[in-house]
């Protein structure tokens, strides 16, 4: 367990986070809006504040009190204050994923029994379809981009000036509502099919323990600027992004899109960033393209080396060039929502730029444990957060098995679920799912998911996420999805084969070939290296190669049964042939 290094604001639900930051960070930036080039608005903690207590008393009068309430919509300040209006005093909040397919959104808005939804601009006529086709209870439609009330949608805009004049005639419902932190106050939706998709109910006591340990452990503090970029709705963006930058009074702002990743973080000065590995290995490709233009890569290589052992502070001033194609500010980058390939950390770690795997799920909230300064090691999750107890059990006999965890950050229940409940809780310990090992001085290393692992014929586990990450090294490929191919009649002949995702210039150019036999050959030939280097038992047997992307979450985790049953609909002799 991580010891708490740094003070920390005690808060007992999001209400209280807001109050107490609110009034020591009143006059501090809290947004930096992009109003166009070179323009931006400026919109303070006190100001964010007013804002969230003028849109909940709007609602109440609405009739939403003790309703629940969708927000869906790209990242932005109204979503934020939407979300926060709702769970802090009107009723339960449910963050809806935004890259849902109609009929999937819809079945959703039906399931969780939402009456309002706010929204931007690119869902109006999905929504109001929904609302007049009768959509389980769907009443009241908020635009996040509407500046009045027209043809039966509201504007939030508008509530949130309609909420400052009940305030000022006396209202003050919604800001004297007390919250009972253990109580459901938040529905999300777990990533998979809309009927296979679980609700995780949590509460604010669940978040707020969140807060309040990764605050003791981490150097975040009222200066620090955050790129917000993952998805809202994601409890990772939403707790670890959105909520702490308002609990600690830093400033947030929004991403322009994945391509802008590197020129946004100079452009605001960007210190604190959470995001998932492909994110990381993608701004690591930036870099080294400019270094290749540059002519540096060798000069790089060479200081690298020299610095190995120096503090992150020489290696930093060190690699300044580096750090300033970034703004030369970041000092904390967080990965989660995935594995990240420890090479990658390492080579991030050696430049001098501080990144550091957390890992958590929705169900917990969802941090259970992150590398901090104190306690890091690469290619390990950290050690858990203070509040947060782990264990692994059944393990074999390299000391792997089944993460099990225990802490006020855990879910309440999967909302009327008991069956699935029962499964994952037992004696107030939460099963995860994922397989793990934890070394002699508690760091945690995550080997993979439970369900997909391999298991061969000769007993030996296959970790398809291990594999990958030495696959997705190879120049030109993307990304890989590993997976085990029945061979005969007997259902344990098992051989292992992998997807593979590869940018045709850069094979053609990395390898100088042409067309698609060479271009085989040559990652083929690449794929025959890896297995010189692992057991006989791990060799990859046969490569599907394609240029089109593997089914994934919002948050780039790779769905393994839809891409498993994606690549069984192919014709059987498409192993080791292209499909593209």
């Amino acid at each position: 367990m991580s010891e708490r290094i740094y003070e920390y604001m005690k808060i007992t639900d999001l209400k209280d986070m807001l109050k107490k930051s609110g009034e020591k960070y009143a006059d501090k930036i809290a947004y930096q809006i992009k109003l166009g080039e070179g323009k931006y608005k400026s919109i303070t903690h006190k100001e964010v504040r007013e804002d969230i207590d003028a849109l909940g008393t709007a609602l109440i009068d609405m009739g939403l009190k003790n309703k629940r309430i969708a927000v869906i919509g790209e990242n932005r300040i109204e979503w934020e204050i939407a979300y926060l209006s709702i769970v802090c005093g009107t009723g339960i909040v449910v963050p809806l994923d935004k890259s849902l397919p109609e009929n999937e959104l819809k079945s959703l808005i039906e399931r969780s029994e939402v009456e309002a939804i706010f929204y931007s601009k690119k869902y109006e006529e999905i929504l109001e379809n929904a609302k007049y086709e009768g959509v389980g209870k769907l009443k009241h439609l908020i635009s996040m981009d509407r500046v009045e009330h027209r043809r039966g949608i509201y504007s939030e805009k508008e509530l949130i000036e309609k909420g400052k004049k009940l305030i000022q005639q006396g209202n003050t419902e919604f800001i004297k509502r007390e919250i009972d932190n253990e109580k459901m106050s938040i529905m999300l939706f777990t990533s998979g099919t809309t009927s296979a998709s679980k609700i995780v109910a949590l509460s604010h006591k669940n978040l707020c323990s969140n807060l309040m340990d990764i605050a003791s452990i981490l150097d975040v503090n009222c200066n620090d600027v955050f790129l917000s970029f993952l998805p809202l709705h994601h409890v990772f963006e939403c707790t670890v992004g959105f909520l702490f930058a308002l609990y600690k009074g830093a400033k947030t702002v929004f991403c322009d899109g994945i391509r802008h990743i590197p020129e946004n973080m100079k452009e605001y000065n960007v210190t604190v960033m959470a995001s998932v590995p492909a994110i990381y290995e993608r701004i690591f490709k930036i870099i080294r393209r400019q270094l290749e233009k540059q002519g540096k890569v060798e000069e790089i290589l060479q200081k690298e080396e020299k610095y190995r052992n120096c503090s992150m502070e020489e290696k930093k001033n060190a690699f300044q060039e580096i750090h300033d194609m970034l703004g030369g500010n970041v000092k904390l980058l967080i990965s989660g929502a995935a594995s990240l390939d420890s090479g990658i950390e390492e080579k991030y770690r050696l430049l001098g730029l501080n990144l550091v795997q957390g890992y958590g799920l929705t169900e917990t909230s969802p941090v259970v444990a992150i590398g901090t300064k104190k306690y890091y090691k690469v290619g390990s999750i950290g050690k858990v957060v203070p509040s947060v107890k782990a264990k692994i059990i059944h393990k074999n006999q390299e000391g792997i098995g089944e993460l099990i965890v225990q802490g006020p950050n855990v879910m309440l229940e999967y909302f009327e679920n008991r069956v699935e409940t029962k499964k994952a809780l037992v004696d107030g310990w939460f099963y995860t799912g994922d397989l793990a090992k934890i070394d002699e001085e508690g760091y945690i290393f995550i080997c993979g998911r439970k369900k997909s692992v391999i298991v061969l014929k000769n007993g030996k586990n296959i970790f398809p996420e291990e594999m990958e990450n030495l696959i997705n090294r190879i120049e030109g490929i993307e990304e890989s999805f590993v997976f085990g191919k029945q061979m005969s009649e007997d259902k344990n002949d098992i051989k292992i084969f992998a997807k593979l995702v590869y940018n045709q210039e850069i094979v053609e150019n990395a390898y100088k070939v042409q067309g698609k036999e060479e271009i085989y050959q040559a990652i083929n030939g690449k794929i025959k290296e890896i297995n010189q280097t692992m057991p006989h038992y791990k060799a990859i047997k046969g490569i599907i190669l394609t240029q089109e992307p593997l089914i994934k979450t919002t948050t780039n985790k790779i769905k393994r049964q839809n891409n498993l049953e994606q690549i069984r609909k192919e014709e059987a002799d498409a192993i080791g042939k292209f499909n593209n």
